[in-house]
């Protein structure tokens, strides 16, 4: 089973542990404090919405894209309500086509983490490098494999899993240790990964 399918069957049953209502506090202080401006933006595995609203409610040209239909209506339904403009699709980001070189930041919330294998992982770099404007910025929130084992949760990623992924398509600007802002007591540990297009 690929990852879009496991993700899809994962809202089908409804176990679906990252799903959030408040948007995660590592977007917010990197679009405040890098700064990151509005622009037009991507993001991938969007789920229900929660940081693309945000992202349009505060000045920019959201696209969000996720595999699950039913993770995407509920998005839909949560933008009609607040009276938000977001383009919101049912997208595969590996098979299907999305518009290259047009997006200035790509942020994504648990995507790269969610492949397997190093090769996987190059591909995910590869694809969301082709979707970048030149000098276009990525910010990808990664579980942390430093952290202690863990019953359940995210598959973890090494610094070094990140960097060999991604080192042929991005300067890697900065790799800082955080956590999943999100509703649950313990959230897993992350790597807060900002990179920009080479």
């Amino acid at each position: 089973m690929n990852t879009r399918d496991r993700f899809v069957d994962r809202y089908n049953e409804g176990h679906t542990p990252w799903v959030h209502s408040e948007t995660d506090f590592n977007l917010i202080d990197m679009v405040k404090n890098w700064p990151i401006y509005p622009c037009k933006v991507l993001e991938l595995g969007c789920g229900t919405g929660t940081e693309a609203l945000w992202l349009s409610e505060n000045g920019f040209d959201v696209t969000a894209v996720d595999g699950s239909q039913i993770a995407i209506d509920i998005a839909k339904k949560a933008a009609v309500e607040k009276e938000i403009k977001c383009d919101f699709q049912v997208k595969d980001i590996i098979r299907d086509d999305i518009n290259e070189n047009v997006f200035d930041f790509i942020f994504d919330r648990g995507v790269f983490h969610s492949f397997d294998t190093g090769e996987d992982r190059r591909i995910i770099a590869s694809r969301v490098s082709g979707f970048l404007k030149e000098r276009g910025i990525w910010l990808s929130l990664i579980a942390n494999a430093d952290s202690p084992p863990r019953e359940s949760g995210p598959p973890t990623r090494s610094a070094k899993d990140i960097i060999d992924a991604v080192e042929p398509y991005f300067n890697l600007l900065t790799l800082t240790v955080s956590y999943f802002g999100n509703d649950q007591e313990n959230p897993p540990k992350i790597w807060v990964a900002l990179m920009r297009k080479r």
